[in-house]
């Protein structure tokens, strides 16, 4: 189905604002966030759109978006590219403005040459034309494929609100995992007012919203096997910075506290977690920044098999139970905990040894 079609498809509503300086308006109506818990509620969807802070976009004739079949964006979307080097990219906005994020702006190119909103955003991660394409361009079918459910979503691939006929602001995140075993939700990068570029927990796409799934047409499957040594295909270890939530903030938590830090394993990076991190960075001789990524990761998993017990063993009981795998995080790593090991080692195309070393632990943090 072309583009043009499936905008007509999803017309619902008439736009009520008007094109300003290239610029187009509508009245904001955006889904909630994935750990509001209450999707359906008007309260939640209201909150929801307090908190996003994105809006309108320049349209393709304006000179700050890059045209679809301009030379300089299809000889670069020509190019393959591996989804962990995709999300690498959009990681780099997490702290490019002097440790911060790259800030929100529709009429204003970041020092790279590509546009501050979130579709600038996804062009820079996609390495496109700069200064990047507008939402409707990379809905184009030369630059992505649309996948038929978001069941499909892998690493790198994008949801899309493309159209404003429907009385809502375009936008577009980048999807990195799912966050949970039921797939209700999923951590996404994008690039949003008020906050700039986030990594954050969203829901977009999932149940009755006006997103759907895309997959770059540029992009690989990640390359190499999964077998033996390798982690699994496309794993990466997560970003976690003050703000993070959830199951890896708790088990970072937890290993941090299998290194002597006392830490509650809440699962909130607030500013205790921050402290223990830069405390630990040091002690390790990185980078003091307060931020877990690949070199701070690797310092803190500890291997753990039948036998080992204590904190490293439940954070990775907590890590597999994001699997469904149901354990007790009680930190003995015993028969439940091997079988349980042995099973995701098996499903993920890793060497299974019901050993929890560096692959297993990278597969289980960054897979999903």
């Amino acid at each position: 189905m072309s583009l043009r079609s499936r905008l007509a498809r999803r017309a619902r509503v008439t736009l009520i604002g008007a094109a300003a300086g290239g610029v187009a308006a509508a009245i904001a109506v955006t889904p909630s966030l994935a750990d509001t818990g209450t999707d359906s509620s008007r309260l939640a969807t209201v909150a929801a759109q307090k908190e996003i802070g994105y809006g309108p976009e320049p349209e393709a004739d304006s000179k700050l978006v890059t045209q679809v079949g301009e030379p300089s964006t299809m000889a670069t979307a020509a190019a393959t590219l591996s989804p962990d080097t995709m999300i690498n990219r959009a990681r780099t906005w997490l702290t490019a403005n002097n440790g911060n994020p790259v800030p929100y702006s529709m009429e204003r190119n970041w020092t790279d040459g590509y546009r501050q909103d979130c579709s600038g955003y996804v062009s820079m991660a996609l390495g496109l034309g700069k200064p990047g394409l507008n939402t409707v361009g990379l809905a184009d079918s030369s630059v992505t494929t649309r996948l038929s459910s978001t069941s499909q979503l892998k690493k790198g691939d994008l949801l899309i609100d493309y159209s404003t006929t429907d009385g809502d602001f375009r936008h577009v995140v980048i999807f990195e995992k799912w966050a949970n075993s039921s797939h209700s939700a999923y951590w996404a990068y994008e690039q949003r007012g008020t906050y700039g570029t986030t990594h954050r927990q969203l829901s977009y796409g999932i149940g009755s919203d006006n997103y759907d799934p895309f997959r770059p047409v540029k992009l690989g499957d990640g390359g190499g096997g999964g077998g033996g040594e390798a982690p699994s295909p496309g794993a990466s270890w997560p970003i976690l910075q003050n703000g993070s939530e959830g199951a890896d903030v708790r088990s970072a938590q937890q290993l941090l506290t299998a290194h002597g830090y006392r830490l509650e394993a809440d699962g909130i990076f607030g500013p205790d977690t921050r402290s223990a991190v830069t405390q630990f960075q040091r002690s390790k001789s990185l980078a003091a920044d307060g931020v877990i990524g690949p070199d701070t990761w690797s310092k803190l998993i500890k291997t753990v098999q039948y036998g080992s017990s204590g904190q490293a063993v439940a954070a990775a009981q907590t890590q597999l139970n994001v699997y469904g795998y149901g354990l007790t995080a009680d930190g003995e790593f015993g028969a439940k905990t091997k079988s349980a090991t042995e099973a995701f080692q098996q499903n993920h195309d890793l060497q299974v040894d019901g050993i929890i070393g560096p692959n297993t632990w990278r597969t289980l943090l960054g897979t999903r």
